[in-house]
């Protein structure tokens, strides 16, 4: 068994950082990318507690823009942040010939990891999963976080194709959003790969089992105190990581179960005065009344309530 696979994570390096943001694209009113306003954000985000950046992931809405578009964008916050923070370029389709050519892209710009998502519509098998994963780990030097999210890929990696995956050199970590603890106990124990937390709200369970740390949505809304909740966790502070836990509570329920996570957090961060614009590219829609009022009620009374306006 590996030495890392046994280290708890408080003993862990982390390849990525702890706490990452899956950062929003801001899109100018007329539905541009909004170059000015990206490269602040991302250093607003840095210089407010996040070790990483993922760039152009399901958040950013990679998938409505173009190609040129993600690259652009790749660019535009490693310049912001240089090597101040990691980031992590979202590469993933459900082409693995397109995805290759993403993640040359990615790589040209000279990213720290990139995050492949599980092949979405297309349902394919294990063998499937395994051969599109390591097609793209073989094209590429950018080590690779695999992206397991069955609510939204419509299949699951399998903890034996996870294993599997985790013997190609280049495959370092998951990020998962299946939040099937014993499975991921499973692989943990028998890997070197570093979980991330792709459910905001599940970040204390999550490193309660081993992951690394969290990628989080609702981190650009109270960035701070995600900030401590980990670093609660890693110090072995469990009754101030429980406190957080719960005060985030609110913050996630607001972000990310009212409408779409990105919608929401642009929403929300134009209500900080933090975007000019909520703007989001189709099929996305800016929220209803009706949810913009529970969004503001999840917020009264919140953590997040005094930066609302």
């Amino acid at each position: 068994m590996p030495e890392s696979s046994i280290a708890n994570t408080a003993t862990v390096e982390p390849l990525f950082g702890r706490l990452l943001t899956a950062m929003v694209t801001p899109f100018a009113a007329d539905g541009s990318v909004d170059e000015e306003a990206t490269a602040a954000l991302a250093r607003e985000l840095v210089e407010r507690g996040n070790d990483g950046l993922v760039v152009c992931g399901t958040t950013g809405e990679y998938s409505t823009m173009t190609d040129e578009e993600n690259a652009r964008v790749f660019r535009i916050v490693k310049d912001a942040v240089g090597d101040r923070a990691s980031i992590i370029a979202g590469v993933g389709s459900n082409d693995t010939s397109h995805t290759i050519h993403v993640a040359g892209l990615a790589e040209e710009v000279g990213v720290d990891g990139l995050l492949v998502v599980t092949p979405y519509y297309n349902k394919p098998t294990q063998a499937g999963l395994l051969a599109h994963f390591r097609a793209v780990a073989d094209a590429v030097t950018t080590p690779i976080m695999l992206y397991d999210i069955p609510g939204r890929a419509g299949i699951q990696i399998e903890a034996e194709t996870l294993i599997a995956l985790a013997e190609h050199p280049n495959i370092v970590a998951v990020k998962d959003a299946k939040a099937d603890f014993a499975s991921a106990t499973e692989v943990l124990s028998r890997t070197d790969l570093q979980f991330y937390s792709g459910d905001d709200g599940l970040t204390l369970p999550w490193m309660s089992v081993g992951a690394t740390g969290l990628i989080g949505v609702t981190t650009h809304v109270v960035p701070e105190q995600f900030r401590d909740l980990i670093d609660a966790v890693v110090r072995g502070d469990l009754a101030t990581a429980q406190r957080l836990h719960q005060e985030t509570h609110p913050v996630v329920t607001a972000t990310m179960t009212r409408v779409p996570g990105a919608v929401a957090a642009k929403t929300i961060l134009q209500w900080q005065g933090r975007l000019a614009t909520s703007t989001v590219r189709l099929p996305h829609v800016e929220p209803t009344e009706a949810e913009t009022a529970r969004i503001r009620s999840d917020l009264e009374g919140s953590i997040a309530a005094s930066s609302i306006r």
